[in-house]
């Protein structure tokens, strides 16, 4: 599947993912508000029919009084005399009970002669009790007569619980949004880790194809019998092709290495050593390349306690994957910086270089396996892009860690090992 594809379902996903959300919402908005009307109209009649009964009670013969809705949640009724209050909390609770309001409420009965707020109640009608947090003091009405307030203090939790199909069909969204996603995330990990394959695939067919012609044509030539006679060629080519049989041989256990780190875990010989004697062994080890690249590497091995418990051939080899990665990506002379400082804890080894830098989205991947910080040309750099990896995973199995920062001037490596007992 090419990127251009991928871009196109991704942008058709997504187009249909929002579209059928925003279309959710839309439908949640409008059914929620018919649900709150109809409780409105339910609670209208309710209270209506209180009222009616009251003024049967009372003998009063006047029209029953409309229902004023002061707020969402908030209800009053006049009347013309005063009231008793377990009257009207049996008349509200038997009135809700049978026209299905099965919600908590709150009342208050308002005396004009007094001008006060006279009684107040609560009734549980849902399964959970009203909470005394959650109960405000219901303000008076400025109207000169008798009435009684209704106070509905878990209204909009109610609704929502009377929208059972509609909450069970967003959760079903929901899932398809997280599963799309993780779908998406495994479509565009799997088209990275087959870019990384191929990358890897072709850098390793390269490193091997060099050696592989060198010796083939260094044995061609020995063998047509041509170098007889010269002796000190002979034995140069003899010497080249040593040469190139061991980068293979180098090569391949590398390879293998990195296999056998997935498969199982880094056996490590630890033994207490001289960090700076192997940083210097290192150092020593690259010195060639530096010279062809007119190059430079200073040493500030400042640490008063170098003595850290390390398996040596491990350890030389992460200081000299990070002399390479410093000179292979530096474009112009290297100069790279080695320095060591002591904490309390244990040692920490900076390898500061001059090169092209990592951006902050490659330090992100920069440690993992076959990962190459990008030059433009696919064998402008060589290697398989283990080198990181392989640093990474042998500083871990020391307990230790590793960090890098970067900008435009260079990179600046940073290992910390600590004192094992």
């Amino acid at each position: 599947m090419t990127r251009r594809t991928i871009r196109i379902v991704i942008a058709l996903a997504t187009i249909s993912i929002v579209g059928l959300f925003a279309t959710q919402l839309y439908w949640m908005d409008k059914a929620f508000d018919l649900r709150d009307r109809e409780f409105n109209d339910r609670v209208n009649i309710a209270l209506r029919s209180v009222a009616q009964e009251i003024m049967l009670v009372n003998k009063d013969s006047s029209d029953v009084p409309p229902v004023r809705q002061l707020a969402s949640n908030y209800f009053i009724v006049s009347t013309n005399d005063t009231l008793h209050p377990y009257l009207l909390e049996s008349l509200l609770e038997n009135e809700f009970r049978s026209r299905n309001l099965k919600t908590n409420f709150e009342y208050s009965i308002y005396d004009c002669f007094t001008d006060s707020l006279v009684y107040g109640g609560a009734v549980t009608l849902a399964n959970e009790p009203i909470k005394e947090t959650e109960r405000p003091i219901i303000p008076k009405w400025d109207r000169d007569s008798h009435y009684f307030a209704i106070y509905f203090p878990e209204k909009s939790s109610y609704l929502i619980g009377q929208m059972t199909i509609w909450l069970f069909s967003s959760s079903i969204l929901l899932v398809v949004i997280i599963f799309f996603g993780y779908t998406l995330w495994v479509i565009l990990k799997q088209k990275r880790l087959s870019e990384i394959k191929n990358d890897f695939i072709n850098n390793m067919t390269h490193e091997f194809k060099t050696p592989i012609s060198t010796i083939t044509a260094s044995a061609e030539l020995l063998r047509s019998g041509s170098l007889d006679n010269s002796p000190d060629k002979r034995n140069r080519y003899y010497q080249m092709i040593s040469d190139e049989s061991n980068r293979l041989k180098l090569q391949v256990e590398k390879v293998l290495q990195m296999a056998q780190f997935e498969t199982s875990e880094i056996d490590l010989n630890l033994t207490s050593s001289n960090i700076h004697q192997l940083i210097e062994k290192a150092a020593t080890s690259v010195q060639i390349l530096l010279e062809e690249r007119n190059g430079s590497l200073e040493l500030h091995l400042d640490a008063t306690n170098p003595e850290v418990k390390v398996d040596e051939l491990h350890f030389t080899n992460i200081i000299r994957n990070l002399l390479d990665n410093a000179i292979k990506y530096c474009t112009e002379n290297p100069k790279i910086i080695i320095s060591t400082t002591n904490s309390k804890n244990g040692i920490t080894i900076s390898v500061k270089d001059n090169g092209i830098g990592i951006n902050p989205v490659q330090k992100k991947q920069v440690f993992e396996k076959f990962y190459r910080v990008p030059t433009g040309n696919v064998h402008n750099v060589k290697g398989f892009g283990l080198g990181l990896y392989y640093v990474k995973s042998l500083v871990t199995a020391h307990h230790g860690t590793v960090d890098v920062s970067s900008d435009s001037n260079g990179s600046t490596f940073k290992i910390f090992f600590p004192y094992l007992k």
